[in-house]
């Protein structure tokens, strides 16, 4: 089965009880690239709630679901980046809570949808 990375990077936004997700789907390399990009995204977005990710970098994969409900935000994308098959890849999504709990399975389906909204504006070509 073949590999594929992200060319060029790609965004996303999901609206859901005014909670929003924006999200970011990019090639990374290295770890500490990633650590670096990440900081960068929090450091832009100091109010977020929630800023949750994944990726797969080489042989290494992680993902984090930043005091969402366990198995509800980074372990769905982490998914989302091995069912693509996509490898050097990174999602991270920016949640800024909009005042509504949305219950488990509908934040799940809320941080999926983003990722693949970012994604799906990213340009993937075959390793």
């Amino acid at each position: 089965m073949a590999n594929f990375i992200i060319q060029k990077e790609g965004t996303g936004f999901v609206e859901l009880l005014k909670s929003k997700f924006y999200s970011f789907a990019f090639p990374v390399s290295d770890v500490e690239i990633f650590k670096a990009r990440l900081e960068e995204i929090r450091k832009a977005n100091p109010k977020a709630k929630h800023i949750v990710y994944a990726y797969r970098i080489g042989v290494n994969s992680k993902s984090t679901d930043d005091k969402e409900p366990k198995g509800t935000a980074g372990r769905p994308l982490l998914e989302l980046l091995t069912k693509k098959n996509l490898v050097d890849a990174a999602i991270i999504v920016v949640r800024y809570f909009g005042g509504s709990e949305l219950g488990a399975s509908r934040l799940l389906r809320t941080y999926l949808a983003s990722g693949v909204d970012a994604i799906n504006h990213s340009t993937i070509v075959e390793k």
